[in-house]
């Protein structure tokens, strides 16, 4: 969700890949469905970290809990920050439940990441 509300954010000057150490095949339908809530068609694909290698980035922003702790020390020389957020895909419950979840994790990387991207200008 990360990269696609950033790159749909025209006021940032940054643009976002994103990728994991346990990627799933496809994107959340409920990730999809909450974001196109907010006009954000992502056509993405999920990416495992290690694509992503031989990349120079200005930052890195783990975002998932585990992330920090399972993230490659190479992928990044540089900057990095981490915001954990709890995995929406891993909620149970009703599906209105859980689309509150996927909601609450949306608003929340959409508020959080674009403070820190403006506090990195």
């Amino acid at each position: 969700m990360a990269e696609a509300i950033v790159n749909a954010q025209s006021d940032f000057r940054w643009h976002a890949y994103s990728a994991g150490t346990r990627p799933d095949a496809t994107m959340s339908p409920n990730a999809l469905r909450v974001l196109a809530e907010l006009d954000i068609v992502h056509e993405g694909r999920p990416k495992h970290v290690s694509q992503f290698r031989h990349e120079v980035f200005d930052l890195v922003v783990t975002l998932c809990d585990s992330a920090e702790s399972e993230c490659p020390s190479w992928v990044s020389d540089g900057r990095t920050e981490h915001l954990g957020f709890p995995d929406p895909t891993q909620i149970g419950g009703t599906d209105k439940e859980i689309l509150v979840v996927y909601r609450s994790v949306r608003d929340d990387i959409g508020r959080r990441v674009k403070e820190l991207l403006h506090a990195y200008g």
